[in-house]
């Protein structure tokens, strides 16, 4: 699923690359490029990015960021084997540690939030402070070393020290979803000072993530007789991707094109006016005097020139995490009682998971071709505000269990499996353009700031989605 894209007869700026849908630009797009004029000095030609290897990198890293979440979080039956004391409790008997099983989901998904958003502030304060190869290779390395003690764990018999291994667990997905947010956030910051086709290539990687875990949990589902060998198996896929994206976090700098977009810049600073003077003309040196800099990046110039596309991604992604995963993996067959497993054991499988996560793949990865509408434009909000749209659908499958809203409108396995693959298609390709047009509408030198912002209305989006998702259940 990677394409590779050649940047001839791509419009280019120091920080920005657009492909237009024809030979003309669109008006938002002419506006932008006017705007970021190339200022580069003759002296660095722009290099080409041979063999697309930078490409096929920040492709894989999109990958390894979140392949080991989906692979820690979607272990259900793991879990609940672990949590169970490793046996099967008496007919009757209540099982120990019953409150720990029955809110576990609970404790991971606050395991997970609120790291999450503390590290994102974090990343943010940090920028200017520590350089963005450390934050990488030291996230990369936790996020290892965290995947190399689950999975020592696997094998290990801990039926005798239950809570002991639920604390385990649960501080080992904090810190995991802590790290994997700096590294996330860090490397799509730096992608902002690169042409648009490698932010592409980052969030079209993540998807691939969900992609790969969703085939992974069929192939299990269907072969599987051991869970703890599954486990095993997918959390040892994770240690070997990781050590890989580090790998290849160290080769990236090698390459002349990848060296080109990361040559350093002056750190962002606060002037006393709106605009930063000189940024934009094309007489402006590469790095100018300037007045005393902030070790912090100026973040009200960032919020108020990525409004527009903060209010985007917020609302996709709130309208997709209210879907899914809460009321989509709910949607039942209409033919479960024939005993087909197919309407069974494979079907929320396969079209709440498999078909979303691919239909998601698949819209991001149409952006390495398309980019319409512009960063300007009031089509993007429109067509997001259009998803609300969704929600009704959804909730008028076949949604079991039904208390308040009895009526089935839709009275056809295939709705479901519709519906999922256009809310992955439109999550997929809305979200990605929002996302990389951000670092795209300020200067250079805030890029990497810009991309943590954007990183953070993503989380906003999918946390405001998650709490009000349980709200839509409890209507139904």
């Amino acid at each position: 699923m990677v394409a590779f894209v050649s940047e001839d007869n791509i419009h280019q700026s120091s920080n920005s690359t657009y492909r237009t849908a024809s030979s003309s630009l669109c008006s938002d797009q002419e506006a932008l490029l006017e705007k970021l004029l190339d200022r580069s000095p003759p002296s660095l030609p722009r290099p080409e990015d041979r063999f697309n290897g930078a490409y096929i990198i920040f492709f894989s890293l999109g990958i390894g960021g979140l392949l080991p979440w989906n692979f820690f979080v979607t272990a259900k039956d793991y879990w609940i084997f672990k949590l169970r004391n490793c046996s099967s409790p008496a007919p009757g008997e209540t099982p120990e540690d019953s409150d720990i099983l029955n809110y576990f989901e609970s404790y991971l998904s606050i395991a997970s939030t609120v790291p999450s958003v503390l590290c994102l502030v974090a990343n943010f304060l940090l920028v200017n402070r520590v350089p963005v190869h450390v934050r990488v290779l030291a996230s990369l390395s936790v996020m290892l070393a965290i995947f190399v003690v689950m999975t020592v764990l696997v094998k290990v018999d801990t039926s005798s020290w239950t809570r002991s291994f639920f604390a385990v667990t649960i501080a080992c997905m904090a810190i995991l979803s802590g790290t994997s947010t700096v590294f996330n956030s860090s490397v799509f910051g730096m992608t902002g000072s690169f042409p648009m086709r490698n932010s592409q290539a980052l969030i079209s990687g993540g998807a691939m993530g969900g992609t790969i875990s969703a085939v992974a949990s069929l192939v299990d589902l269907a072969l599987s007789n051991d869970v703890t060998d599954s486990t095993l198996a997918f959390f040892l896929t994770a240690d070997v991707f990781l050590g890989l994206c580090i790998g290849l976090y160290l080769l990236l700098p090698r390459l002349e094109y990848a060296r080109y977009y990361m040559r350093p810049v002056w750190p962002a600073h606060v002037y006393s006016g709106e605009e930063q003077p000189g940024q934009d003309s094309p007489t402006a040196p590469l790095a100018a005097p300037r007045p005393s800099s902030s070790p912090t990046p100026p973040l009200r110039p960032i919020l108020k020139k990525t409004a527009g596309l903060g209010f985007c991604i917020i609302y996709l992604l709130f309208i997709t995490s209210i879907i899914f995963p809460a009321v989509s993996t709910n949607i039942e067959s209409l033919d479960k009682d024939s005993g087909s497993p197919w309407t069974t054991k494979f079907f929320v499988p396969l079209t709440a998971f498999l078909l979303f996560n691919f239909s998601d793949l698949c819209g991001r990865q149409i952006t390495a071709w398309i980019q319409v509408p512009g960063p300007r434009s009031k089509v993007l909000p429109g067509l997001v505000l259009l998803r609300t749209g969704l929600v009704p659908l959804f909730v008028f499958c076949n949604y079991q269990p039904r208390v308040h809203l009895q009526t089935v409108v839709f009275p056809s396995d295939i709705y479901p499996m519709l519906f999922s693959s256009l809310l992955g298609l439109s999550n997929g390709y809305l979200s990605t353009l929002a996302l990389i047009y951000g670092p795209k509408i300020v200067s250079r030198e805030l890029a990497e700031a810009t991309g943590v912002v954007m990183s953070f209305y993503m989380y906003l989006g999918l946390v405001l989605g998650s709490a009000c998702s349980a709200l839509l259940v409890h209507l139904i």
